[in-house]
């Protein structure tokens, strides 16, 4: 199927006092005017023509090839799986080490151990001595990481801050894990792309290598805990159904219910992707604390733990508390799930959080749960009084669970964990050490940085005690480790050059969540970069958008290979191939096609290394990563040595490297050209324009400047600032792709905009160069310049000087065929929404066809909210009423899909709020506007009660642009259910592998102090039991 969003060849639109043959004309002859002269100075300027005469030149020699999308995203799943194998390698090996070290160690209470400690190390006294677990620790900045000071001999130790650092289990701990410090330096050796190597122990404490020193918050607080990391949680437990029972009766006021709320968020940061869960309040009724989600259970990604999160304040205390209720209707939503494989299909529990039981429910228990006890409890007693702890220490035991009682809030953390290491018995008992690996994440560490953010996914593999393996229930799970992959280096395995203009590779886990796709946008802007709540469980729906029957993400999340066509919100349609967790799409057209050329080894090298030449930073042409010593080489230099040296020891991609030689050679005469302009004091005597600028199919780029750097008007432009306007590893720069969307020889004229939303006075005007005169050839190479916004629209006031707008009464504009503003009277309408300004005849145009409307969703959106208001998210308003803050937040989206988005709030109305704002996650739909290309001309009538305009759509030739000359007469002013829904659907997903939800083997009395159970209780379970078994 097809849905072409194409950017159209620019159209002239004129309101107009009297509609007749003659004016037309003259409007036409306007048009054409602005367009010859404009497209004159682009053509000069960016020696377009020249360009294009030396590809030309070269037709006959090159070989052209259609690309192979089941080869390519082939190859592509092996080399990312050989990346994840390395790493797998790695962490086993430290499981090995770790195990055995575990082993060999005899535990001592009262073992004395000085250690390096994380936050302490460096540290000293007043006395100038250092601190106890502090020491000199060697650290040196290291680019590898990100430029932080590390210690690439030795790991460091953190301990969380509720927990004692002397404590006898963590010194033990941390003594015996000290043999991983050999395997950690043994691993980055083998492998020099490995970057953090680290263990988590179910202690508390987490080892990490290589040595860095950690810093406390501003309250000198650091709150990471290990074992609340998706990557312990998913590699220490099998997939897991939970429903949270929280006893809200009156008893339950105060203290209690406070700790009761810390208590159940405890446990949703316990929970992971592949885990399923609900929570239910009770007291004489049964109250769910999302009402909507009556009867089911929710995947536990960030977004649904934090939705849960904000409705636990809405919790009161208040009448009696009937557990038996509760419990009934756990049991009856666990059954029920179970039955239809609606939730992880593997272990279930049911957490119960209340002050006191006043009987033990054996008949609920065996109604639902008994002899198979498939359904584990785990009580927490809330409160100091133990009057009831008997009741709920027997219904732990009985349902393979554990029994634990919290006083303080800071009892929560440590006796919440305690279930996991229950939930993990199964598994340690079968001795499996199940590979994981996580969902996409920013390392919060490397934000501020100058490198900016580094997503990552993390492979993890638990470390089980090996000791009295003869005695089988005895079952110890030690903790994870762990190394994490930057996703920059899977980015590294994609061949950019063969995926061409608008193609991209992207990568997904088992629950359908983003590795790597050029559409998922993790960060935000708000004076620095941010990392968006939910950032990391974006499915793959929700950037593919037009996928509307997920399809695509249901083929790949079942690990089927095969080839299809969809509709896409990007300007051109495209074909996508996919394999197990991996795909790619590739664009019809020129986007199938990959040509290939031959030059001299000596002149590709000595073009390529002109100081005017610059390759894409992140394109991988060599990878310097692998060796040590080939860190310090930039690529240039590493393409030199590996085509010039007998045994280089790099991997390069040798084609691409050909092919950029080949590049560097066919536009190497443009520097001459350039250079002469620049030097003919005649040209350019108003500097109006200021850089030329081209760029080719295999990354290369050369600029050349016609103004001094100092005199730019835009000097973010092809800097690393610029994330739109270079070549990136998941994309081409905007100038180049909207110019390959056009017909050859027409110029895209925009208006670029910072990250932070300010207009940058200046235009960009760019052309696509094509091998062939075929739709089908590959666009070989863009190019174009960049004048001042000033400059651009004074040559348009100069074509129209006709038009008298005070003697007419008319207004006048430049718009380009998205419907954004260049160029009005107004100047501080320049880059609005045509729609905005004339939304009569932007309605008109839609009518009649002239443009057309699509409407698109976006679940990454954000929202502002103003504190302590009602309002939950940006309401769907007039689309011509657009809200500002709307393009500072996201027009680099925008930008990327040329289409003009909606989000609409009130602004006149908030901002007159003296209120802090913040920024909260939120689904928008929003229409996009594009003009239709076989439209050359046409007239238009609006009826504006009773007073009738009229305007004319004229195409300009060469370009993507409308002339818009709007009659000034009459007035013509216009005058959380999908919520739910979201929450309640549940899209296809891969479950793991394996699942150890219980085994028959593990000791199920132990389960939290069940020794101190009366002679009584004890008696009632075991005869119980027997009785219930026998029914």
């Amino acid at each position: 199927m097809k849905m072409w969003i194409n950017l159209q060849t620019p159209m002239l639109l004129y309101a107009h006092i009297e509609c007749n043959d003659y004016k037309q004309l003259l409007v036409k002859l306007w048009a054409s005017a602005f367009g010859g002269e404009i497209k004159s100075i682009a053509s000069k300027y960016s020696g377009s023509q020249l360009l294009q005469k030396k590809y030309k030149e070269y037709e006959k020699s090159v070989r052209i090839e259609e690309i192979d999308g089941a080869k390519l995203v082939k190859n592509l799943a092996q080399n990312m799986e050989e990346i994840f194998r390395k790493k797998a390698e790695a962490t086993r090996r430290l499981v090995e080490a770790a195990e055995e070290a575990h082993l060999q160690h005899e535990e001592n209470p009262d073992l004395q151990y000085e250690y390096f400690n994380a936050v302490l190390i460096n540290e000293v006294d007043e006395d100038g001595n250092s601190v106890e677990l502090g020491g000199e620790f060697l650290l040196e900045p290291n680019d590898h990481f990100n430029n932080l000071s590390v210690n690439l001999s030795l790991s460091v130790v953190q301990v969380p801050t509720n927990m004692y650092n002397k404590d006898p289990d963590i010194v033990n701990g941390v003594y015996w894990s000290e043999a991983l410090n050999k395997v950690f330096v043994d691993n980055f050796k083998r492998d020099p792309t490995l970057i953090w190597q680290y263990f988590g122990s179910a202690k508390g404490f987490f080892r990490q290598y290589p040595g860095v020193k950690w810093h406390p918050d501003e309250h000198g607080v650091i709150a990471f805990d290990c074992r609340n990391r998706k990557w312990y949680i998913q590699a220490a437990t099998s997939p897991k159904d939970v429903v949270i029972l929280v006893d809200v009766s009156g008893s339950m006021k105060g203290l209690r219910l406070t700790i009761a709320r810390q208590t159940v968020a405890s446990i949703l940061d316990t929970l992971g992707d592949d885990d399923f869960f609900n929570i239910i309040a009770y007291n004489q009724e049964i109250h769910y604390v999302e009402p909507c989600l009556n009867g089911t259970l929710v995947q536990a990604d960030s977004t649904n733990k934090d939705h849960f999160k904000e409705h636990l304040v809405k919790l009161f205390a208040k009448g009696i508390g009937l557990l038996g209720n509760a419990l009934t209707e756990a049991f009856t939503i666990l059954n029920e799930i179970n039955q239809t494989g609606r939730g992880s299909s593997c272990s279930q529990a049911i957490m119960l959080i209340t002050d006191g039981a006043t009987q033990m429910y054996d008949d609920v228990f065996a109604k639902y749960n008994w002899p198979e006890r498939k359904v584990r409890i785990f009580p927490y007693l809330i409160g100091r009084e133990s009057a009831f702890a008997d009741n709920l220490k027997w219904m732990a035991c009985a349902n393979k669970g554990y029994f634990s009682q919290i006083s303080t809030l800071a009892d929560v953390q440590e006796n919440v964990m305690r279930y996991l290491h229950v939930m993990s018995r199964p598994k340690v008992i079968d001795h499996e050490h199940d590979t994981v690996w996580t969902e996409a994440y920013v390392d919060s560490g490397q934000l501020g940085e100058n490198k900016g953010p580094n997503p990552m996914t993390t492979v993890a593999m638990p470390v089980f005690s090996t000791k009295n393996e003869t005695v089988r229930s005895v079952c110890i799970l030690l903790g994870v480790v762990g190394t994490d992959i930057p996703i920059q280096e899977l980015m590294k395995t994609i061949p950019k050059h063969k995926l061409g203009i608008h193609g991209y590779a992207f990568a997904i886990t088992n629950n359908g969540y983003i590795l790597t796709h050029p559409d998922l946008r993790p960060l935000y802007q708000e004076g620095q970069k941010r990392k968006k709540p939910s950032y990391s469980s974006v499915d793959l729906s929700e950037v593919e958008w037009e996928d509307t029957e997920d399809v695509l993400r249901t083929a790949m999340v079942n690990r089927r290979t095969g080839t299809f066509s969809m509709e896409v919100k990007r300007t051109v349609d495209k074909g996508v191939t996919f394999s197990s967790f991996v795909g790619v799409a590739l664009s019809r057209g020129h986007g199938k096609y990959f040509f290939k050329g031959n030059v001299s080894l000596e002149a590709g090298l000595h073009d390529l290394e002109q100081p005017d030449v610059a390759l894409a930073d992140e394109w991988t042409y060599c990878n310097t990563d692998e060796h040590h010593e080939h860190r310090h080489l930039t690529q240039v230099q590493a393409i030199r040595l590996y085509m010039t040296s007998r045994k280089p020891h790099l991997k390069c991609d040798r084609e691409l490297i050909q092919q950029v030689l080949f590049d560097a050679v066919v536009t190497a005469p443009l520097e001459a050209y350039w250079t002469g302009l620049a030097l003919n004091k005649s040209e350019n005597s108003d500097k109006g324009v200021e850089i030329a600028f081209l760029g080719t199919r295999t990354g290369l780029s050369r600029t050349n400047l016609f103004v001094v750097p100092e005199q730019l008007t835009n000097q973010d432009f092809l800097t690393a600032e610029d994330k739109e306007g270079v070549f990136n590893a998941d994309h081409f720069p905007l100038w180049y792709k909207r110019a390959a969307e056009q017909v050859p020889g027409t110029f895209v004229y925009s208006i670029p905009f910072s990250s932070g939303g300010e207009n940058k006075s200046v235009v960009l005007a760019s052309t696509a160069i094509q091998l062939l005169d075929d739709r089908k050839s590959p666009i070989v190479a863009a190019v174009g310049i960049q004048m001042k916004l000033e400059f651009f629209q004074r040559k348009f006031w100069t074509a129209s000087r006709q038009v008298n707008t005070d003697i007419y009464d008319i207004k006048c504009y430049l718009v380009d065929n998205n419907g954004f503003i260049l160029v009005s009277e107004d100047t501080s309408q320049t880059n609005l929404f045509f729609g905005e300004v004339e939304g009569a005849v932007m309605n008109k145009l839609l009518l009649m066809g002239s443009f057309k409307k699509i409407n698109l969703y976006d679940y990454q959106a954000l929202c502002k909210e103003y504190a302590g208001s009602s309002d939950r998210a940006c309401t769907l308003l007039d689309p011509f009423t657009t809200v500002k803050w709307l393009l500072t937040e996201l027009v680099i989206f925008l930008l990327e899909f040329n289409m003009y988005s909606w989000w609409n709030c009130d602004s006149t109305v908030k901002a007159q709020r003296a209120q802090r704002t913040m920024m909260v996650p939120c689904d928008t739909e929003y229409p996009a506007f594009v003009s239709e290309r076989t439209i050359k001309e046409t007239t238009g009538n609006i009826d504006c009660g009773g007073c009738i305009r009229t305007f004319v759509i004229q195409q300009i030739p060469s370009s993507n642009l409308f002339m818009v000359v709007v009659e000034n007469k009459c007035d013509c002013t216009h005058n959380e259910s999908l919520k739910c829904d979201r929450l309640k659907f549940q899209k296809d997903r891969r479950r793991p592998q394996s699942c150890h939800p219980f085994h028959p083997e593990e000791n199920a009395m132990e389960c939290g102090s069940a020794n101190a159970l009366s002679f009584p209780l004890v008696a009632i379970l075991f005869s119980v039991l027997p009785f219930v078994i026998s029914r």
